[in-house]
């Protein structure tokens, strides 16, 4: 009943509207659909807002550095460390193959091992240093084949 009597009230607003302005296209039936339209729509839940906001909180890109922040921050670390970087065991298999194709039955000391270990590390790290150099003074930044065979042949290791 309640519906009907303000349907009577909107169609008398909306045709003393009409009267007013009468260049108007639209029907009195687009209007009454449109205000009702309006009035019986549902309120909005809040506990939907509520959640769809929590998941939007939650959902974060993770945290990426630059290429070259990374590369810096490996470096430094590498710097500070002091320990061997090739590892103890497969060095072992390696020199311990080397080694059995000259004698077989050798046996070798942990502390001679250790020694060639610094040794091989330190080579490489000078071989590094040095193609590194060979990659700046040709404009670049990465190390190449090429510029690894420049600094062995300037240290007339070939």
């Amino acid at each position: 009943m309640y519906s009907t009597f303000l349907k009577y009230y909107v169609l008398r607003y909306v045709y003393a509207i009409l009267e007013y302005y009468p260049d108007t296209t639209r029907t009195p039936n687009y209007f009454v659909l449109i205000c009702t339209m309006a009035r019986t729509k549902p309120p909005p839940r809040k506990y939907a807002a509520k959640h769809l906001m929590a998941a939007q909180k939650t959902i974060r890109k993770p945290h990426r550095f630059r290429p070259d922040t990374k590369a810096l921050m490996n470096i430094r670390t590498y710097q500070k460390y002091t320990d061997l970087l090739i590892h103890k065991k497969p060095f072992f298999r390696l020199v311990k193959g080397i080694v059995q194709n000259f004698k077989s039955d050798v046996r070798l000391q942990p502390s001679a091992i250790e020694a060639l270990q610094e040794a091989a590390e330190a080579h490489l790290v000078g071989l590094f240093e040095d193609t590194n150099l060979c990659a700046i003074h040709a404009n670049r930044v990465t190390i190449m084949y090429r510029d690894i065979r420049l600094a062995l042949r300037i240290r007339k290791e070939v």
